[in-house]
């Protein structure tokens, strides 16, 4: 995959069979979705099933998206996986605060004895308003993230140009704590691809790189929008060879201006080109 993940595709971990096409999907990363997605009654043979299929190394990089940290599930779904072998994350819903991370950064090592990356999904408008504070809030978290669905709720947005603002300062908040851009949250409507590509070219506009899916079919959508089109690459191979011949400030022929900061926009281009 690229430096940065651009596909994050969420599965329900009480269902062992779709987990296990899900890691050969072609996903960058599979979420086994503990939370939302698993009824009360089924939480804890979900969690006993992805604690057996982590017992293994995993094909592609498997998070776990553990219950809310203030719920009674929470404790014993970390107890429960955060050791294994195959686990290569944690994302944290409902994150409210910076404590929420630090909490589950003392109680979690890797298998391998290293931190455990972390990820904050930010689904309120507190954690909204705390979106840096919770973004540095210990050295294990690798990313933060909108849960838009419960966001749209508590804010009680009607119209998706509502999240926008939020969107941004999220977008903002990571870049300002040094961690990779947020993904995009999921798609609902597994059907509307048409949809699906236009609100990932959107959320390319607002700085988000990659995004989260519920279905295998809206993979590659979102792959198409977030990789550089061949012109992109075209013009950031070009910015990047003039810039190796003359490191001073410059036009090219079609008028576009060179800097620092335009060089280092066309070397983030080209390092999204490389696909395994």
């Amino acid at each position: 995959m690229t430096g940065f993940p651009l596909t994050w595709l969420y599965v329900p971990g009480d269902r062992p069979p779709v987990v296990a096409k899900a890691l050969t999907s072609g996903a960058d990363v599979v979420v086994v979705d503990l939370e939302d997605a698993v009824a009360p009654d089924r939480k804890a043979y979900a969690r006993s099933a992805t604690a057996e299929l982590l017992c293994d190394p995993q094909p592609v990089p498997v998070h776990v998206r553990v219950n809310a940290l203030s719920g009674p599930w929470a404790r014993a779904d970390l107890a429960a996986v955060a050791h294994a072998p195959g686990l290569s994350g944690l994302r944290l819903p409902k994150v409210s605060s910076p404590a929420d991370v630090v909490r589950v950064a003392r109680r979690t090592v890797s298998a391998h004895g290293g931190a455990l990356p972390l990820y904050a999904l930010l689904e309120t408008a507190l954690s909204i308003e705390r979106a840096h504070a919770v973004a540095t809030a210990h050295p294990s978290l690798r990313g933060i993230a909108i849960g838009e669905a419960d966001l749209r709720a508590d804010l009680g947005v009607r119209d998706d140009a509502g999240l926008d603002w939020s969107r941004s300062r999220v977008v903002v908040a990571a870049r300002a704590a040094g961690l990779a851009p947020p993904a995009q949250s999921v798609h609902p409507d597994i059907r509307d691809l048409n949809g699906l590509a236009a609100s990932c070219a959107h959320g390319r506009t607002l700085g988000f790189l990659g995004r989260a899916a519920i279905h295998p079919r809206q993979l590659p959508v979102i792959e198409r929008a977030y990789l550089p089109t061949e012109e992109e690459i075209e013009q950031a191979e070009t910015i990047l060879k003039a810039a190796a011949s003359d490191q001073s400030a410059q036009a090219l022929p079609n008028g576009t201006f060179i800097d620092t900061a335009v060089v280092k926009a066309a070397q983030r281009t080209l390092s999204l080109t490389t696909r395994p």
